[in-house]
Parts: structure tokens; sequence; C-alpha cells
């Protein structure tokens, strides 16, 4: 069977097009006696309408595109959370693209909400200041990007603080020989830039180790070889220097690997090795994680980045938002251990 049309509402009610297209948009222009044959007609036949139709009229599709970095992210289920609790009242739905997913396509994810005709983005994820400037509609990014698009209002966690912070907590444990483990993307730079500047604050040696992806796989390679050999204070003969005693990694999923890595080598944590991660994603407060980590409250930054949007929306000018961070300990840290 096809899907019924506008045109068969219509029928079915008596009434023209353009009334049931009033009658759907809630208008206060319409009779009760025709409201009610219409949202008759609408319940009979199970009539939902198109918003892509609704964007080809000109009017407004209700619905929201949401570029991500990748999905395997937990950060990003708190703050599309966040993000819905603030659109939800309006009645917006939110269409979620993977800015890596299709990449062998050659496609922007925003060229393909442009033809959509979504209403506002939300830039989650590394997009091009080109694309945001031809989807043509309101846009808010949501987190540390490299959008480069100077009018586009920023809702996110000051990430090179959150990297200060995660440093300072192993530097009060009293870790001296601390690394982070860090990714691309602007996010990851900026905390790390964070943990350079306590290290470099605390007059150690810095030593950021990348991984080519920010997931937990490329974590484990990352860190492998600096697990292996001795442990003790002084450099051992044929190394350029002792193994950490402290890893802070820019996002829970790498921590994650990082722990794995660990374990690989025989290494405990936090007996052997202390480890802080970033997010304080869901799988932080897994029981056999339990994992020390930097808060940036992702709900809190969805909800705003959502309020900036509607503000758009409506008309009202947004400004950017940057929120502190703060730290979750947990079990993952523990003073120097004695070697």
């Amino acid at each position: 069977m096809r899907r019924p049309t506008i045109y068969d509402v219509a029928a079915r009610a008596g009434v023209s097009k353009s009334l049931v297209s009033l009658v759907m948009r809630n208008s206060s222009q319409v009779s009760d006696e025709k409201r009610a044959a219409v949202l008759a007609a609408v319940a009979e036949l199970d009539y939902t309408p198109s918003r892509l139709a609704a964007g080809l009229a000109g009017t407004r599709t209700r619905s929201i595109g949401v570029v991500v970095d990748d999905f395997s992210n937990l950060w990003f289920v708190e703050a599309l959370a966040g993000l819905r609790a603030a659109l939800r009242a309006d009645g917006y739905a939110l269409s979620i693209a993977d800015a890596h997913l299709n990449a062998h396509l050659d496609i922007d994810p925003l060229d393909a909400f442009r033809a959509l005709r979504v209403d506002g983005i939300v830039i989650a994820g590394e997009v091009s200041a080109d694309a945001v400037e031809r989807s043509g509609v309101p846009a808010v990014v949501l987190g540390t990007r490299a959008v480069g698009a100077p009018r586009v209002p920023v809702i996110a966690s000051d990430e090179a603080a959150g990297g200060r912070l995660a440093t300072r907590h192993l530097l009060g444990l009293g870790h001296r020989r601390i690394v982070c483990v860090s990714g691309p993307g602007a996010s990851a730079t900026e905390r790390a830039r964070g943990y350079v500047a306590a290290m470099t604050e605390a007059r150690l040696e810095p030593l950021v180790v990348p991984a080519d992806a920010t997931g937990e796989d490329a974590a484990r390679a990352a860190v492998a070889t600096l697990f292996a050999g001795p442990s003790a204070g002084e450099r051992p003969a044929g190394r350029s220097r002792a193994r950490p005693t402290a890893v802070f990694a820019v996002n829970d999923p790498m921590a994650v690997g990082v722990i794995g890595a660990a374990a690989d080598a025989g290494l405990a944590v936090p007996r052997d090795l202390s480890v802080v991660g970033y997010d304080d994603s869901p799988l932080a407060a897994y029981g056999l994680i339990a994992l020390t980590t930097i808060s940036g409250d992702p709900a809190e930054l969805g909800e705003a980045a959502g309020e900036a949007l509607l503000a758009l929306l409506s008309g009202t000018a947004a400004e950017t938002r940057i929120f502190p961070p703060r730290i979750v300990v947990r079990a993952s840290t523990a003073g120097i251990p004695h070697v």
C-alpha cells in the first residue's frame, strides 16, 4: 500500500490542501469544526507529514542536523541527550551523521543536511568552514572543533584547563614521569596543550605520544612500547627514559586502551600505573574500569547548544560559552609506586 499524502487527507476531510497544512502547523486560523475533520482524517489514514516536502514548500522542516566525530565515542550519547532535552518542547527531530562514516564517498555531511533542508545544524565533529557557509542555516559548534567559522557560536568545555587539571591531579599524587597520549582533532590538541603547560610549570619534561586515532585500539598500540623494560627510577641502559608511572589520555576510550596495554605488560592499575581519561563517559563509571577522568558535563553542553540554536532560529543572537571542567576521581589513580 502506498503512503497517504496530504492530498488524501484533504479529500477525506473535504477541505483544501492548504487548510490541512494550516492544521498540521497548529495555526489558529482554522475553525474548530474544520480542525476536527482534518485530525480525524489524519488518524484514519495514519498520515505522517513529510518534513522534506515542508522544506521544499519553504516552511520549516522541524529538523536539526547533528554532525558527530565518531559514534563509538560515548561522549556523544550524553551530549545528544542534552541536545534532545533542549529541543524537545519545540518539536524538533534530530538527524545524526558521523563525519567519517561516508568519508570514502567524499561527501560532506553538512551538504547532505543542506539537501534535506534542515532548519539548523549542530557541529560536534570536524567539518569545513565552507560547508558551514553553504548550509545557509543557523549553526552552533558543540565542543572544541577546528571549524574556522567566526560567526558561529561555540559551546564547549575549557579543554586546555581540563588537561591541566588532569596533570595537576597526577602531580599532586607525587607522579613525575607522566605521559600524555593524544590523537587527531582540535579537542585532543587542546587537552594535550593543557598537559604540556602543567608539566612545564612543574619544571618537568612533557612527553606527548601521538596515536593515529582517538579510539581504544589506537591508544593501546601507541603506548605499548612505553611499558616494556624495568621500572627503576634511573634510566635503564639503552633506554631514553624510564617507564612512566602515570598516563593522561585525552579521552576515556583511549584511557581504556592504555589500561589494556598496561595489562599486556603485566602492570596493574593503579598499583604500577595511574591513568586519567577525559569526558567522564558512561564507561568511566563501570566498576571494572573505575576511571579517574575529566568531566566537561556533555549533557549540560548539549543542552546549552540546543538553547543557543533555538535562539538563532528565533532570530536572537547567541554567544560563545566556555564551561569550566571538573575532575572525577575514581580508582584508576593512586600515589606514586615505590620503585
